[in-house]
C-alpha cells in the first residue's frame, strides 16, 4: 500500500500551529495542531468534543460557511482537520483565528449537545475548551501563509 501523506510528516519535529496538510483540487485540508505530538498531555476527549461542536457551529455560521466542508478531531488528540473549498490561505487562517477567538469567549450552551443531536452528548467540557482556545490563540494569532508549510 502507498503511505499516506500525513504519515510522511515527522511528528517528532512538529509543533503547534496551522499547516496545509494536503490539497485535492479545490479542497484544502488544514492541520490545526494544538499540541506537540507524542508529548502528553493530549487534549481530553470532552474538550476535543466541545471544540468540535463549537468550531463546526461557528465556522458554518460565518461569512465562510459555504467553503467549510468538514471540521473534526485527530485520533491522536493533538488537534483537528479543517477542510475548506476554494479558499485563499489568508482567508483560512483568518477563519481559524476568528473561530478560536469565539470559542475562547464563549459562555453559552454547547450547540448540538442534546441526546437527539449528538451520539455522546454528555461528554463535553466547555470550561476546558474555552481554556484550550485561549492557550492556542497566542500561537496562531500572527500566523501567515508562509507558516502553513510543514518544516519537518
Amino acid at each position: 500500500m502507498e503511505r499516506i501523506a500525513s504519515f510522511s510528516v515527522n511528528h517528532n519535529k512538529l509543533f503547534p500551529g496551522i499547516y496545509t496538510s494536503r490539497i485535492d483540487g479545490d479542497i484544502t485540508t488544514y492541520d490545526i495542531r494544538m499540541r506537540k505530538p507524542n508529548v502528553p498531555p493530549y487534549l481530553s476527549n470532552p474538550v476535543l468534543h466541545t471544540i468540535e461542536h463549537l468550531f463546526a457551529t461557528f465556522s458554518r455560521n460565518s461569512a465562510m460557511k459555504d467553503h467549510v466542508i468538514y471540521f473534526g478531531p485527530m485520533g491522536c488528540r493533538t488537534g483537528f482537520y479543517l477542510l475548506l473549498r476554494n479558499t485563499e490561505p489568508t482567508d483560512a487562517i483568518r477563519l481559524i483565528v476568528d473561530t478560536f477567538r469565539q470559542i475562547a469567549a464563549y459562555t453559552g450552551p454547547i450547540p448540538g449537545a442534546s441526546a437527539s443531536e449528538c451520539g455522546n452528548y454528555r461528554e463535553h467540557d466547555l470550561p476546558g475548551a474555552v481554556q484550550e482556545a485561549k492557550d492556542f490563540l497566542p500561537v496562531i494569532e500572527n500566523w501567515t501563509p508562509e507558516n502553513l508549510k510543514y518544516t519537518v
